[in-house]
């Protein structure tokens, strides 16, 4: 379960490697794009050493990295984390996962099965058979009730309940029981295509069922769950949630007696791993991130010691941001006892175009710009320094290792990107340099998250990569602080680089990405979630039929429409999947990268 909001985007967009209308008109928009070759997906995401359970032994303690012990454990309530998604799937079920191509797939641990009524039938009714073991930990059995509250608190259809709001809960128009306690009848108002992606995290009715309960902090014991472990320690004061086996559990019982989640900043995992502190740490950040080390000169410079003469020679500058990077994971590999897992994460980066800013505003431009950005090498020189394949993207919906993956990029248009900007009228002098309009040279701003290796070495790529077309680019970089509402949601950009998140339901979850931004209140164009401010009415509707679409194929044509089109309006240019890595300790089976999946915490222990 992945909750799309701004704030899960401006979370993912901060970790990038680490979205007035413009119409078509002056484009080909309305012209086909020569047909792409459908891409069965490259591979699984994730870098996990399989468990085989035979070969767990039964018992032990795992100690387990998060960025801070959550707020909450409801991933709806906008103080959420990725960390209490994490949480939230040791002890709270999901009536589906995703399988390692991002398709969502029944748990038998809840749900016996499930089935929606045929594409043309309405109105659409899913019939869900729950898992007659399934109870939460106070004995009582997952029904109907649970369903129907968490549907009424995330529809949107009560303003008094605050907080995320998951696409799909406002499609449902009733919830009943069925012909048994465990079987639970859901009526659509209109058809929902991604239906299997609702109740993913499922809480229990009492957490749910009035705005007073769903906006209490879901923390600490004493409250039911449903998950294989169950909470024994919430203590943020000392930065450590511990869950141990649920005695009620009835699937394949834990193998590890208890997990130790323990608040370690990104910054201290490598010492923490080389110290046994640590079984399990995601290294993302920690490398990607990774502060530059001056030399032990630097201790003795003037701006160390006031003792020190001023004569002393200064210490060198430290390292540059890629160096460290490279450093700390040349670290994290060497470390004795320590595994790097390496995957592809279910994070599309991307370069977007911001439509709303002069040279920008002419999609002949965009357009030319889009034909110029050379994909591959930048994926290269993101990727290959982390051990990654360097496999561009062509799809702004969907992930490489998707089913239905295509590369759409062809739809762009076969014209020459200097072609296009002559016809634009940016010209460039014989020699070469840069382009010019009425004297002003084609220059154009890239926001970059401030403190990121990969992101230094993409936009180092793509700036040499536009000159190339005599486009300049200048690199600012961002605080992340300050990236997502100081600058990319006030529009003061010419072009960025983030990360958006994927899913197994991209009809919905992409959809606020590239919307027609539309008049708010007082006139002015409000872009919403779509940060390069250009969409058109088609996209819009391209998106709303698939969504409502229950023929899969149908659906899936229809979403790969949507990219042609977004790709030629020059909205945005998918660049490669965001890099993930975690370092997990010899002998830990089940964890690693988990890339669109998510721990099987009762398959996670020690081998034998």
């Amino acid at each position: 379960m992945r909750v799309r909001q701004l704030t899960a985007a401006a979370a993912a967009l901060l970790l990038a490697a680490g979205p007035a209308g413009c119409s078509a008109d002056r484009g080909p928009a309305r012209t086909p794009a020569p047909a792409p070759v459908p891409a069965e997906p490259t591979a699984t995401t994730g870098d996990v050493r399989p468990a085989d359970r035979t070969a767990v032994r039964d018992g032990g303690t795992l100690r387990w990295a998060v960025d801070g012990v959550p707020a909450t454990l409801n991933v709806y309530q906008g103080v959420a984390s990725a960390d209490s998604a994490l949480l939230a799937h040791a002890l709270y079920p999901s009536l589906f996962r995703p399988d390692g191509h991002g398709r969502p797939v029944p748990d038998p641990d809840y749900l016996a099965g499930a089935e929606s009524t045929p594409p043309g039938q309405q109105p659409q009714v899913v019939t869900y058979r729950l898992n007659p073991r399934a109870v939460w930990s106070d004995g009582t059995p997952l029904s109907a009730a649970d369903l129907d509250a968490q549907r009424a608190a995330l529809s949107g259809l009560d303003p008094a309940y605050r907080g995320a709001r998951p696409a799909g809960y406002d499609a449902i128009d009733s919830i009943t029981q069925g012909a048994d306690p465990h079987e639970v009848r859901v009526t659509f108002r209109r058809p929902y295509a991604e239906w299997r992606s609702l109740f993913g995290p499922l809480y229990p009715a009492a957490e749910t069922a009035t705005p007073a309960a769903f906006e209490r902090a879901l923390t600490g014991g004493g409250r039911p769950g449903a998950g294989p472990y169950t909470l024994s320690r919430y203590d943020a004061e000392g930065g450590q949630v511990t869950v141990v086996r649920n005695p009620l559990w009835w699937g394949d019982p834990p193998k590890a007696d208890r997990i130790d989640f323990l608040a370690v900043p990104p910054g201290q995992r490598l010492d923490a791993l080389d110290q046994d502190r640590l079984d399990v740490a995601p290294l993302t950040a920690a490398v990607d991130r990774a502060v530059p080390v001056a030399s032990p000169s630097a201790s003795t410079s003037p701006a160390a010691s006031p003792s020190v003469s001023p004569s002393a020679s200064p210490a060198p500058p430290p390292a540059a941001a890629p160096e460290a990077a490279a450093l700390a994971l040349r670290r994290a590999e060497s470390l004795p006892g320590v595994t790097v897992h390496r995957a592809a994460a279910a994070s599309l980066t991307q370069l977007t175009l911001n439509a709303a800013r002069d040279p920008l505003t002419d999609p002949v431009v965009r357009r030319a710009l889009t034909k110029a950005v050379d994909r591959r090498r930048i994926a290269d020189a993101a990727l290959a320094p982390l051990g990654l394949p360097a496999e561009p993207l062509g799809s702004h919906l969907l992930a490489g290792d998707q089913e239905g993956y295509r590369d759409d990029s062809a739809a762009a248009g076969s014209a020459d990107p200097g072609r296009l900007l002559d016809e634009a009228g940016w010209m460039r002098a014989a020699g070469g340099g840069p382009r010019t309009k009425g004297g002003r040279p084609l220059a154009l701003s890239l926001l970059v998250p401030a403190g990121s290796a990969t992101a230094q070495r993409t936009a180092d790529t793509l700036t040499a990569v536009l000159a190339e077309s005599g486009i300049v680019v200048r690199p600012v970089a961002a605080p992340v602080e300050s990236f997502l509402g100081e600058h990319l949601a006030a529009g003061d950009y010419d072009l960025a680089l983030f990360s958006w998140p994927v899913g197994p339901s991209p009809a919905s979850e992409q959809r606020p990405a590239y919307a027609k931004p539309r008049p708010d209140a007082d006139g002015a164009l409000d872009p919403g979630s779509n940060f390069g401010r250009s969409g058109t009415e088609e996209i819009d509707r391209l998106f709303d039929r698939a969504a409502a679409e229950l023929d899969p194929a149908a659906r899936l044509d229809l979403l790969q429409e949507a990219d042609l089109r977004i790709w030629q309006l020059g909205h945005s240019v998918p660049l490669y999947q965001r890099p993930e890595l975690a370092g997990v300790r010899t002998g830990v089976v089940g964890a690693g990268t988990y890339g669109f999946g998510w721990p099987r915490f009762q398959d996670v222990g020690w081998s034998r």
